[in-house]
């Protein structure tokens, strides 16, 4: 049986691709499933990172294959899966966890900044999820999406509005496409992390700004990657085989205090 940190899920034969997998949470995402036994196709714009990764996953003999890929951009998505598939076999899983921010009050944003993260955090997880889905149906065999949200989809923040709303239109894409794609097999759920502490966001958390966000939070302490290992091996794995459209809050409780 594949351990992972101290969660025991057996992914051997499952061929999966992450996006953003170069840096932050893709990067552990990708490394969870790869220890779980799955083969990883890790995708994201820049190859050095994604070479890192690589390296770091077969140094304990798992197979990972780096795929150069733009979410937001419908040929490169074809692209990137069909070269998946063909290296790795028949996919079986996607998380969808390319995404990015502007932190600027709503009344200075740019529509080209707008559009940007829409497309990126919205169009993007659609593309992805449309492309390894009619992979699915043309092979015949169900599978496993799982959009990374936010607890931003469902509670406000200033400065970060179309963060907020593509996450929020995210956790809806999910109803919608479980419902539609539920006769083909084809699972799809999502993680709503709250804070979580990554090397981009890690000097903002441990600031006195970002210590005051802790004390909010009933655990008293902000997330860490391997918080969301649980919520991200189920979903995965057949232990969810009745699981579509669910949406899984994984942030120590923030949401749920007034």
């Amino acid at each position: 049986m594949a351990l992972t940190g101290s969660i025991s899920v057996d992914l051997s034969g499952a061929s999966a691709i992450v996006t953003g997998a170069g840096t932050g949470l893709g990067r552990h995402f990708a490394l969870t499933l790869a220890r779980a036994g799955a083969k990883v196709a890790l995708c994201g714009r820049r190859l050095e990172p994604l070479q890192e990764v690589q390296g770091a996953i077969e140094a304990f003999d798992g197979r990972a294959l780096p795929v150069i890929l733009d979410v937001a951009d419908a040929a490169s998505v074809r692209a990137g899966v069909a070269a998946a598939e063909q290296e790795l076999g028949a996919l079986t899983i996607l998380v969808n966890n390319s995404g990015i921010v502007v932190d600027k009050p709503a009344l200075e944003q740019d529509e080209a900044e707008w559009d940007r993260v829409l497309d990126t955090n919205l169009k993007g997880a659609f593309l992805m999820a449309q492309e390894v889905a009619r992979h699915m149906v043309r092979l015949g065999h169900g599978g496993s999406i799982v959009n990374i949200a936010s607890i931003l989809a469902q509670r406000a923040s200033a400065r970060v509005v179309g963060y907020a709303a593509s996450k929020a239109g995210l956790e809806h894409l999910t109803r919608a496409l479980a419902v539609e794609w539920a006769r083909h097999g084809i699972r799809v759920n999502a993680i709503a992390p709250g804070y979580i502490e990554t090397d981009i966001n890690r000097d903002f958390l441990l600031s006195p700004a970002g210590q005051s966000i802790a004390k909010k939070v009933p655990m008293r302490r902000f997330g860490r990657p391997e918080d969301l290992e649980g919520a991200l091996l189920l979903l995965c794995s057949p232990a969810a085989a009745y699981m579509t459209g669910s949406v899984i809050t994984v942030d120590g409780g923030q949401t749920v205090t007034l």
